[in-house]
């Protein structure tokens, strides 16, 4: 764990649970896509920094996920770097309680304000600003999460963020986190089309095809929805879906699983009655969904 990796003659990436891309721009500047979860891993990060004689010249934020933003503040008040980043996911580095307000839909309670949902906050700079490195492509790549981001480099590596999880993951756990069902969708079609000497996801192992994995994704996402579908075939409530959705896949019920599956949920039903295969009902006080 936390393995330096090298992937190009500029390029590398950190071994970690969301991989830590690393960007060799010139002599011994580096930029860092992510920074992992915590302070722990900023202070292994510096380490494998020092031990390269690099400097931080910047970290390049692809989305405001706890597990990519949480080395930022130690990083930051050790080197003096720039964070970087753009759109709501600069807001949310800024002020990190608004990720589980978000999942949660109100005041987070203790057992969600945690490093794992909850990380420190940092001083955010746009990706406009003229220090950051032009040479490097943002693609946006919005779906996981508000306007998720990832990068290409000169030498045709791309880091993919979280738009694409391993098929060990999916096998596991099945219900990977997704805020706007439609724009996942779309991103995993742009991937598909992307040529790039190397994919490097956050979360699967790094790959020169993406495609088939994109497959999988896409195939995931569809079967989802075709069981929430099936669940609806009569009114029903979201608590009572939720419960359905769980029981059918063997997910075991949390306050972190309740809200990161339940936030993903609800986004497949607004999806799919934007889309006219669900619609909705209000009786006796409960907001029922159906499929057409």
């Amino acid at each position: 764990m936390y393995e330096l990796i090298q992937l190009s003659d500029k390029c590398y990436y950190i071994n970690c649970p969301a991989k830590i891309g690393v960007y060799l721009a010139e002599e011994n500047n580096v930029y860092l896509i992510d920074s992992g979860n915590d302070k722990d891993a900023g202070r292994k990060v510096r380490q494998i920094l020092d031990k390269n004689s690099w400097q931080l010249k910047g970290i390049l934020n692809t989305h405001s996920n706890a597990d990519h933003i949480g080395g930022n503040r130690y990083l930051q008040g050790q080197t003096r770097c720039k964070v970087y980043s753009g759109g709501i996911e600069a807001a949310f580095t800024e002020y990190p309680i608004l990720e589980p307000a978000f999942l949660y839909g109100g005041y987070p309670c203790k057992d969600l304000r945690h490093k794992f949902l909850l990380a420190q906050g940092s001083a955010v700079t746009d990706f406009s600003d003229e220090e950051f490195p032009k040479e490097l492509e943002i693609l946006h790549l919005p779906g996981h999460f508000f306007d998720m981001v990832g990068f290409r480099t000169p030498d045709g590596t791309v880091f993919l963020a979280d738009c694409i999880s391993s098929k060990a993951t999916l096998d596991k756990y099945a219900v990977s986190f997704i805020y706007d069902v439609g724009a996942y969708l779309d991103t995993l079609d742009k991937v598909e089309k992307m040529d790039a000497s190397v994919f490097v996801p956050a979360h699967a192992e790094v790959t020169e095809d993406i495609k088939p994995l994109v497959l999988y994704n896409r195939e995931k996402v569809l079967e989802i929805a075709g069981r929430l579908l099936n669940i609806c075939k009569e009114p029903v409530n979201y608590e009572k879906i939720l419960q359905k959705i769980f029981q059918e896949y063997g997910l075991v019920m949390n306050f972190e699983q309740y809200v990161l599956v339940g936030s993903t949920i609800r986004s497949y039903l607004s999806w799919l009655k934007d889309g006219g295969r669900l619609d909705t009902v209000f009786e006796d006080n409960f907001l029922l969904w159906k499929a057409v």
